[in-house]
């Protein structure tokens, strides 16, 4: 299985070419096969949308005035797939499809709806055949059409589904399959390695983190929110996941996580995280 990281977890370290250059060069040092890229982030975007990424928690940088292509190329890195939104498919196929080819990747993800009505039935299953058309124009020029959760996917539709059942359910295994996100699904209350088990074969990707507590200073009580931290720091049975990832044949581990790193510092934790990747999958 491939080793990768999201493009996300650097971007406010890329300010500069030669820091890109740095960046990727001693991340495919530690071990990292690829990386996860973003449309967003390969591509200049206003300010505006670099500062509702930030106050969400998920710093992209400015790194959409630099050349991913030649950066990544010269890294000796993959591009194991590309994040886009189902708009982009819909509206832009060719120029999502130009951004795929250039970077020589056949996935593209789409993650989860921004203000969907997840708890609404008629709307996932509308959902859903906006997957299967998407997926299907996009094997007809030789890629794969993969979605990714969050935890809004657990609520439920009626009295025995979630969003989630009825994705897996309404969309068509041909067209359609999933970048399964265990940290999202831990932190919803499910048990991650059910939700690998329920979807199965059609999870192609697989998006890692580790799921515990680190403190910077003393709490007033003894409860402290969950967190990401690095991989083998926490508390989600990472071994038992990696090895039904391995038995169904996922093409690549890809890690993510966007603050709580080590020192601060998320160069140190994708490094950390190295060191479990390395020994689980070579």
């Amino acid at each position: 299985m491939k080793k990768a990281f999201q493009q996300i977890m650097i971007g406010s370290l890329c300010k500069s070419e030669e820091d890109i250059k740095s960046l990727l060069k001693e991340i495919k040092g530690v071990g990292y096969d690829g990386i996860e890229l973003n449309r967003f982030m390969i591509h200049p975007t206003s300010f505006f949308v670099r500062a509702l990424t930030k106050v969400a928690g998920m710093p992209s940088g400015n790194g959409g005035k630099y050349d991913w292509v030649k950066l990544v190329k010269e890294a000796n890195l993959e591009v194991i797939s590309l994040h886009t939104d189902l708009n982009s498919l819909e509206q832009s196929l060719d120029e999502v499809l130009d951004d795929a080819k250039k970077l020589n990747t056949n996935n593209i993800v789409i993650t989860g709806m921004y203000r969907f009505p997840y708890q609404e039935e008629s709307s996932v299953k509308e959902l859903a055949r906006r997957l299967n058309e998407a997926g299907k124009a996009l094997k007809e020029k030789g890629y794969n059409l993969l979605y990714h959760n969050h935890n809004i996917e657990l609520l439920k539709v009626n009295d025995t589904q979630t969003a989630y059942d009825l994705l897996i359910q309404e969309t068509s295994s041909e067209f359609v399959n999933f970048e399964i996100d265990t940290y999202w699904f831990s932190e919803a209350g499910a048990n991650p390695l059910d939700m690998m088990k329920k979807v199965g074969s059609r999870m192609k990707l697989w998006h890692v983190t580790d799921r515990g507590s680190r403190l910077d200073k003393t709490s007033m009580t003894p409860i402290i929110k969950s967190d990401s931290v690095e991989l083998g720091c926490g508390n989600i049975n990472l071994d038992a996941l990696s090895d039904y990832a391995k038995e169904i044949g996922v093409e690549a581990v890809v890690l993510e996580s966007h603050k709580n790193w080590i020192n601060n510092n998320p160069l140190d934790s994708i490094k950390k995280s190295a060191e479990y990747l390395n020994k689980s999958f070579g």
